[in-house]
């Protein structure tokens, strides 16, 4: 089952905001709460507040809290505030105050494995950029 929690008009820029929301990609609730907490950036303890929300919608609906993990972090543009600074000789430069829309997903579903197709796959695309490497010095 998949839970929900949204944050709308966030006064922050969605391309700042997206550094720390693709870091909490498939990891566990508690893996998320502890980075979101040691976090330096100024959206972690939005996050933390937002994913603590999703869990507290999870515990309603009955689900346990160890299981949950985050499915999906969504960060879209939301309006832009704009204003404008005065410049000399009676100009006015624009000013826009970006604003972001976030949602965090959880699920109690247990997290893909990779088939070995894929996993098989990757390793042989490094060893050839490695060779061509190689051969260029």
């Amino acid at each position: 089952m998949e839970i929900t929690a949204k944050l709308s008009q966030y006064r922050q820029a969605p391309r700042k905001v997206r550094l720390v929301g693709t870091l909490l990609k498939g990891m566990s609730v508690e893996t998320a709460l502890l980075e979101l907490k040691h976090r330096s950036k100024r959206v972690a303890p939005v996050f933390y507040k937002l994913v603590s929300s999703a869990i507290a919608n999870a515990k309603a609906r009955g689900l346990d809290e160890k299981a949950l993990r985050v499915l999906n972090v969504r960060v879209d543009k939301g309006v832009v505030l704009k204003r404008s600074r005065p410049r000399a000789q009676g100009r006015a430069f624009p000013i826009h105050k970006h604003t972001s829309h976030i949602v965090v997903t959880l699920t109690d579903e247990p997290a893909k494995k990779r088939s070995a197709r894929t996993a098989s796959a990757t390793p042989a695309k490094k060893a050839v950029t490695r060779t061509v490497a190689a051969k260029a010095k």
